[in-house]
């Protein structure tokens, strides 16, 4: 692999026709974070909110690797031990919370390992895809750390208790065939049909009824502290602002004239 140079960029942005795909590309350090790579993902996604014109995101990484965390080489040297607090309260905790408020759907491609707040940022996304030979690894436990980036939230929801326990107090590597039986990831998929398969996913959800889509993220969200009786509640609310978006209207115009739909992803 030829050394990386200051003039290339962290992360790549793709603009696709009604999608947007994010491209990890510090593929060296296996995509590990550091302070740039927060800032051009952060901004990456909130410009990708604000287009009307991107319905959908892909994120994925360079090289062998999806992302290893945070770049440890930034964490050495200096008589005074890091506060790692500061880090996860100025970046990753924004991070995962952009990618779960986002309203539209996000694929994950994983073409590798996904380390620590790298596996957890991977669980942050709607639809996760792995290659097969991928690897989640929650790492923290190596190294006297406690999972961060939401992997003691995801995890105990995913894969339940004890799974989660195991996952984070031994901190073995999961393969992907076995990250998808446990319910930790939608699909394993061959190393090298991961791109075209997660790129044909993320095409399709951007030609969806994307207020709907992002009700049901919000719902689905929602559910995880809600009673009965409040997600009833919200599905009904929720229900209403759905029946009154034009992409209804033209889901059910289409069913009745037995044609492929075409939404528009517009509110009004």
């Amino acid at each position: 692999m030829q050394p990386r140079t200051d003039l290339e960029p962290v992360l790549l942005v793709d603009q696709r026709d009604g999608w947007t795909k994010l491209t990890l590309n510090r593929p060296e350090r296996l995509n590990s974070f550091n302070e740039a790579m927060h800032r051009a993902l952060a901004a990456a996604l909130d410009e990708a909110g604000a287009d009307e014109r991107c319905r959908a995101v892909l994120l994925t990484g360079a090289g062998r690797g999806f992302c290893a965390g945070q770049d440890l080489g930034d964490r050495v040297g200096g008589d005074e031990p890091p506060d790692l607090g500061a880090t996860i309260e100025a970046f990753y905790n924004p991070l995962v919370r952009r990618l779960r408020a986002l309203r539209k759907p996000v694929v994950c491609a994983v073409n590798g390992v996904a380390a620590g707040a790298g596996a957890n940022i991977a669980f942050a996304c709607d639809i996760v895809l792995a290659a097969r030979s991928a690897k989640f690894i929650q790492a923290f436990a190596k190294i006297g750390l406690v999972p961060d980036s939401g992997g003691t939230f995801f995890l105990p929801r995913l894969v339940g208790p004890a799974r989660a326990r195991g996952l984070a107090l031994l901190a073995e590597p999961l393969p992907a065939e076995s990250a998808e039986a446990w319910g930790l990831i939608w699909r394993a998929v061959d190393d090298d049909a991961l791109l075209a398969e997660a790129e044909r996913l993320t095409a399709h959800l951007a030609t969806q009824p994307t207020q709907g889509l992002s009700l049901i993220k919000q719902a689905l969200d929602a559910s995880e502290d809600n009673s009965l009786d409040e997600q009833l509640d919200l599905e009904r609310d929720f229900q209403r602002r759905a029946g009154r978006t034009p992409d209804y209207r033209e889901g059910v115009s289409a069913f009745m004239a037995k044609r492929a739909p075409r939404f528009s992803g517009r509110d009004s």
